[in-house]
């Protein structure tokens, strides 16, 4: 059985559906926290890394000086022991940072879900899929644009490696967790947690099968 490696950065979240996905198709997960507490993890013996998504900010000085430092040169060690990387919203601008793009703050937040638009012949699916960010990747010249929002890159690679805007693996417990650490950001969006909640679980039953057939992608295109 293959091996991949998670980094979370908070409690409350997992690899959900994308987590279901792999361990279908013969993947063993290991989920390790990644932040300031906690030692960085080797990635010896593992075939992928994925890297969820935070709170923070990629140019977040402050962080990076008490985590995200360490957690680029994880994805350094990575990439040059032929590990394909899966970054999700903080997890791919992660992924544009480390290939040299930039990350700023998004003119509009995304919340909720949103149909995208697939280009340059993806396979990724145009959803809806669940978002959830304040910024937005400038990507570097030799990465290839795989999905757009009219805010934001939605899905791209470098290399073998995927980044995604989008949260693939939310469904409904999650959320449920999410947001039982506060709801101020979505309403301060004038997003009405109630009905978000009750949108998602609705979704999650076709959002399952979007991200099982991310995941086939993601396999195919990293030759996994």
């Amino acid at each position: 059985m293959s091996n991949i490696l998670v980094l979370r950065h908070h409690l409350e979240d997992n690899p959900g559906l994308l987590g279901e996905a792999f361990s279908a198709r013969g993947f063993n997960l290991d989920v390790v926290m990644m932040d300031a507490t906690t030692p960085t993890p080797s990635v010896e013996g593992f075939v992928a890394l994925v890297i969820l998504g935070s709170k923070e900010s990629v140019y977040d000085p402050v962080v990076e000086v008490e985590w995200f430092g360490r957690e680029l040169d994880v994805m350094t060690r990575a990439d040059r022991n032929g590990l394909a990387i899966f970054g999700v919203c903080f997890g791919a601008q992660a992924l544009c940072r480390y290939a040299g793009g930039e990350v700023r703050a998004a003119a509009t937040p995304e919340m909720g879900w949103y149909e995208i638009e697939p280009v340059n012949g993806s396979k990724i699916a145009p959803g809806p899929w669940f978002e959830y960010h304040y910024d937005r990747c400038v990507l570097p010249p030799e990465a290839e644009l795989w999905a757009t929002t009219p805010n934001a890159v939605q899905a791209f690679v470098v290399g073998r490696h995927l980044g995604v805007q989008f949260h693939p693996e939310i469904e409904g417990v999650q959320l449920a967790e999410w947001f039982s650490s506060g709801t101020d950001d979505a309403r301060a969006l004038g997003v009405d947690p109630r009905d978000l909640l009750a949108q998602t679980v609705k979704e999650t039953p076709r959002a399952r099968l979007r991200a099982r057939d991310l995941v086939d992608t993601f396999i195919e295109h990293a030759g996994l």
